[in-house]
């Protein structure tokens, strides 16, 4: 597993890094390829935050724990993984088909500010990515493994067309795709 450490108004010590290294390098025998990790230590009003992103093969795997003690964030962060894992794994089995996993997807969001003083729209982040092909059900996956509200991909189901799928406040799950018609 490769592992990037980043820290955000704190110094980590090598100790805490390679407990990470050694506690996170653990749920490398879930994958079948080499997973890439991403931790960031950070300080937060007097508490420890811990945020492990984990990609491989397409998917990402997001925690993130505010504890007292880092080593408790930590641990708890690769528990709440494991959990992601184990459960997406079995859900990747029975609802989704043969290769899901194989192609690579790169995750959708761009966040918005609101800003109701000011008339003028501004944009404060921007990214760009490539919009993958995939069933519906994979990107409902997808998104819900990143923790966003929306996710951008190709809708295989209808034609590679641009589709969003997002959380619907009601519960559930709402579908915008592109019918292809330019006016």
């Amino acid at each position: 597993m490769k592992f990037t450490f980043t820290e955000k108004r704190m110094d980590s010590s090598e100790d805490l890094r390679n407990y990470a290294m050694r506690k996170i390098g653990k749920l490398d025998r879930f994958f079948k390829t080499e997973a890439e990790a991403i931790v960031t230590f950070s300080l937060e009003r007097g508490r420890f935050l811990a945020e492990i992103t984990i990609h491989n093969n397409g998917l990402y795997y997001r925690a993130s724990e505010l504890t007292n003690d880092m080593y408790a964030s930590v641990d708890s962060g690769v528990a709440a993984i494991e959990r992601q894992i184990r459960r997406n794994k079995t859900r990747l089995a029975k609802r989704l088909r043969e290769g899901a996993l194989e192609r690579e997807a790169v995750p959708a969001y761009a966040p918005m500010e609101d800003d109701a003083d000011n008339e003028e729209f501004r944009i404060v982040r921007s990214k760009r990515f490539s919009i993958k092909p995939m069933s519906a059900e994979e990107a409902i996956l997808q998104m819900n493994l990143l923790g966003h509200e929306f996710f951008v991909f190709r809708n295989m189901d209808a034609e590679d067309a641009v589709a969003v799928v997002y959380k619907r406040k009601q519960g559930g799950y709402g579908l915008i795709c592109d019918d292809g018609e330019n006016e």
